[in-house]
């Protein structure tokens, strides 16, 4: 064989293996033309919990790295819509226990289930209203993680729990009357919001009052509430 017709043949084998490459990365692809093969990667819809904090858990961003359906099913979750709600203790306690999530992502085999938050949740994009112990204080979680980089874990490992009404139901626990209304409120701001916003941070709790404290006229107008009802 001549060497340019050697050449040839070398350079087209290179070119088939390429397409056989291509063609394999195509494949695995969701986002590709191919269909999905759910036997191979697991259901192609991303399972989404809505409690205790709402969380995306996609089956192709684990399979596709080489984890098989065994790995996690049967003794870890159960393969059954729902069952790990209905179990009563899929939360962050039960991961810290190495259960559910936590079996896997504890820090050494995959990052843990305190940092890199946004993996699975995503904040927020309306605000939130707190109503208790005054009416009313909006958070608007978008103009803290997007605009100032702030990380959920930031807030939500130590300052607030991810759960809707958890501030609320905690302060009403407390005993109001054993001490003055304003001692009260200094320690609920130093307690939560005031961690950050100390006038280091970020603007002093002391400060800019109205950026977070709406009043109750505009509670009852963005509840909807006719006026006749206010008084």
């Amino acid at each position: 064989m001549n060497k340019p017709k050697a050449i040839l043949i070398c350079s087209l084998a290179v070119v088939f293996s390429l397409v056989l490459v291509v063609n394999g990365i195509t494949q695995q692809n969701p986002g590709s033309d191919t269909p999905y093969d759910e036997s191979l990667y697991g259901p192609e819809e991303t399972i989404v919990w809505p409690s205790p904090g709402e969380a995306k858990f996609n089956h192709y961003s684990h399979t596709s790295l080489g984890y098989s359906c065994d790995d996690c099913h049967f003794e870890i979750f159960d393969m059954m819509t729902g069952a790990a709600t209905e179990a009563g203790d899929f939360n962050h306690t039960a991961f810290s226990e190495g259960k559910y999530c936590g079996a896997c992502h504890d820090g050494s085999m995959v990052f843990g289930t305190t940092t890199s938050c946004g993996e699975c949740h995503s904040a927020p994009t309306a605000s939130t209203m707190f109503t208790y112990p005054v009416k009313a204080v909006l958070f608007d979680h978008q103009v803290h993680v997007e605009r100032g980089g702030i990380s959920c874990e930031s807030c939500h490992k130590e300052v607030f729990t991810m759960k809707k009404g958890a501030v609320e139901e905690a302060e009403r626990k407390q005993m109001i009357a054993e001490q003055g209304k304003s001692e009260y409120l200094e320690q609920i701001h130093t307690r939560y919001c005031g961690s950050c916003h100390d006038g280091g941070q970020a603007f002093g709790y002391l400060t800019r009052c109205t950026v977070c404290h709406i009043g109750a006229k505009s509670y009852r107008e963005l509840e909807g509430i006719p006026a006749e009802k206010w008084y």
